[in-house]
């Protein structure tokens, strides 16, 4: 108790503890925010997609409006040509908002809720290192505080690149609550020192680098989900069926198959050689700590698995019979291994990994 008392900072670790419960809540308040953002966005603004596959009229842009604050609302929706078949010209949807001011103003209060959360969450995970002085994703709750705030900090990066991606918003600040209620209620593992076997600097790198290409790679399979529905969607109105109202309200101001499909693409794309080099690292870690390099442990298996089905992804999704509905089926069942290697891997079978704990 005297060596562990002297390891550990019980203030800085229940301070860590207090933080992620604040997060949390005001994550809930961003969740309500976008609520009401695709509540109040206005219904008379869309059905672009209906006018572009029928011949019913063009599809009425969108333009950029200033209100008293001199901000813009949404920006112009590009046509783009469907990559799957290459046979439908569709416009990107509005938005959540629709193209209203009204609309608007609550998808920015999320935006800025969902920083501050991002911010409350990033300072507990800065005082749960400090706690104990070392790497913050030890055990699996901390690797599940860490990767939603780097889930987080992806989603406002790319805002802050000025893409299009607030539609994403709802769906983030849903998940995360998500990942932070399994971590808190099941996941929970007291501030504490690491086993010698993690005491390397590749802690830093090859941890980091897993939970960077996790939350990236949980991103694209968001993309993935969403192109399958608008996917329907738009080839429901182009065989003349009509979706019901729900459906028509919600995903015809998603941006278009299309360009949910290329968002999917180039966030999986763009992440897959970290994750190259996270399995390698990785490697020189086992290396160094138990004197082989590959040993068929469990995780370092599923760790393989998840590369070879993106790497499967992305030469199918490179190759013309394989883009569309197919390659993002791909997607998510690589995404699902990912998933699988850190829940089921650490959780329902046993390693040299098993250490980190639950």
């Amino acid at each position: 108790m005297t060596l562990l008392a002297a390891a550990t900072n019980e203030s800085l670790a229940e301070l860590s503890n207090k933080l992620v419960y604040a997060s949390m809540a005001v994550y809930m308040l961003a969740f309500f925010a976008h609520i009401t953002e695709w509540v109040f966005g206005s219904r008379s603004k869309v059905g672009r997609t209906a006018a572009a596959l029928t011949g019913g009229g063009s599809a009425a842009p969108v333009v950029r409006t200033r209100s008293k604050g001199g901000t813009a609302v949404l920006d112009k929706p590009q046509v783009v040509t469907r990559t799957a078949a290459g046979v439908r010209d569709v416009p990107d949807g509005p938005g959540a908002a629709g193209g209203t001011e009204k609309g608007d103003l609550y998808g920015r209060i999320a935006v800025a809720l969902t920083v501050l959360a991002f911010l409350i969450e990033a300072s507990g995970v800065v005082a749960r290192a400090a706690s104990v002085q070392r790497a913050p994703w030890g055990n699996m709750y901390e690797f599940s505080i860490t990767f939603s705030t780097v889930a987080v900090g992806a989603y406002l990066a790319l805002l802050a690149l000025k893409k299009n991606v607030r539609w994403l918003g709802l769906i983030l600040v849903t998940t995360v609550l998500l990942d932070l209620g399994i971590a808190v209620t099941w996941l929970y593992t007291d501030s504490d020192q690491l086993v010698p076997a993690l005491h390397s600097y590749w802690l830093w790198i090859h941890v980091s680098t897993a939970i960077f290409c996790g939350a990236v790679f949980y991103i694209g399979a968001a993309g993935a989900v969403l192109y399958l529905f608008r996917d329907s969607y738009e080839a429901k109105l182009a065989g003349g069926g009509k979706p019901g109202r729900f459906a028509t309200s919600v995903l015809e101001r998603l941006p278009s198959a299309a360009s949910l499909d290329k968002f999917s693409y180039r966030i999986n794309a763009a992440v897959f050689p970290l994750w190259t080099f996270t399995i390698i690292a990785g490697a020189i870690w086992a290396g160094d700590a138990w004197g082989r390099y590959w040993g068929w442990d469990p995780k370092e298996v599923w760790s393989f698995v998840t590369w070879v089905a993106y790497a499967c992804y992305l030469h199918a999704r490179a190759t013309a019979g394989w883009k569309g509905r197919k390659a993002a089926y791909l997607a998510l069942f690589a995404f699902a291994c990912w998933i699988w290697n850190y829940y089921g891997v650490n959780i329902l079978l046993t390693g040299k990994h098993s250490y980190a704990g639950v």
